[in-house]
């Protein structure tokens, strides 16, 4: 093992992320990352400051053939060894997300315009020259958007489970055998200026998904054109979506086995509550959309209920950061 893997490894197994060590030895993230890449050497006395913070010798950091043997503390942790990831088990991974990168967003799409249907049908109910009843559109409109949902969620589980032996990822602290760090780092500088693409896209079509509906408003049109406007926003939406999935799979998968970003060690301990926060909450925003539209205080028409999942979006987006200050608070406590 040369000095950049045991660099990559000592970190990993103390719980840091490559600007926390950078922090620790007074230098700059880049110069951990070119260290941490093969592309620099420290210098002496930083080697020596990370034989003490990591608690090994010099000689462990230094010499290509001390290894495993040598003992290692890990901060923070018991001694457990940490499970290994493999060449063979990353190169696979990557392969099988880059395959579900476009099934997932093709979900996410459906997810999002599955109340397109029940919005316009609503809208045309009622213009009495296109004979459909409220009934009708309530009854036609909830199928359809149940047969999406449904169609989304088989997508969800099917990709869940091919992905099911790596769910440690998300979870666990590990370690990866030589070589893969580097493997993975230049398939993420590879697909970098894809992913960016991929979310100016999405982040424009988001922004311009609500000019349809700002310039119906000025023209003050009828009620099936607003609905229209809706739709399409909606349509909008969606489209950015995939964008952001496409891109946002594949790298996040670099991410994982890199334990960088969002899959630090210290976020990978909250993420469970991250999860059972997003889960509670869009069932509580679902059954407000359908208690306020279908219930006893609603009139059945969607097309009056849809500001519910904007302002659900904008809402979530700040549940999020409260749950995510809640446990950096816990973190440095």
């Amino acid at each position: 093992m040369i000095l950049a893997d045991k660099i990559i490894s000592l970190r990993k197994k103390s719980g840091w992320s490559q600007e926390e060590l950078a922090q620790q030895l007074n230098v700059s993230r880049q110069s951990v990352s070119k260290w941490e890449g093969a592309q620099s050497v420290p210098d002496m006395d930083k080697i020596v400051q990370m034989s003490r913070i990591f608690g090994v010798t010099t000689d462990f950091l230094l010499k290509d053939e001390l290894e495993e043997s040598v003992p290692v503390f890990s901060a923070g942790t018991d001694d457990t060894p940490l499970r290994r990831v493999s060449m063979e088990e990353a190169s696979s991974y990557l392969e099988l997300r880059r395959a579900d990168s476009s099934k997932l967003a093709l979900a996410v799409f459906l997810c999002v315009i599955s109340p397109v249907v029940l919005i316009l049908l609503a809208g045309m109910s009622e213009v009495p020259r296109f004979g459909i009843s409220e009934g009708m559109a309530a009854g036609i409109g909830l199928c359809v958007l149940l047969v999406l949902v449904a169609v989304a969620v088989a997508i969800f589980i099917s990709c869940s489970a091919r992905v099911k032996d790596y769910e440690f990822l998300d979870k666990d602290p590990f370690e990866t055998e030589y070589g893969v760090s580097g493997m993975v780092r230049e398939r993420r500088k590879a697909f970098q200026d894809t992913r960016t693409r991929l979310n100016i896209i999405g982040t424009v079509l988001c922004i311009l998904s609500a000019v349809p509906l700002f310039a119906v408003i000025c023209i003050d049109p009828a009620d099936l054109i607003y609905v229209l406007s809706v739709c399409f926003l909606l349509l909008l939406v969606g489209l950015g979506c995939i964008a952001f999935v496409y891109g946002s799979v594949y790298g996040g998968a670099m991410d994982r086995l890199l334990e960088e970003g969002d899959y630090t060690r210290k976020n990978k301990a909250a993420s469970s509550i991250t999860g059972t926060v997003s889960t509670i909450y869009w069932l509580v925003v679902t059954a407000l959309f359908l208690f306020y539209t279908f219930g006893p205080m609603g009139n059945g028409q969607a097309k009056n209920s849809w500001f519910i999942w904007a302002i659900a979006g904008v809402l979530y987006a700040a549940v999020l950061a409260v749950v995510k200050l809640i446990n950096r608070s816990r973190s440095t406590h």
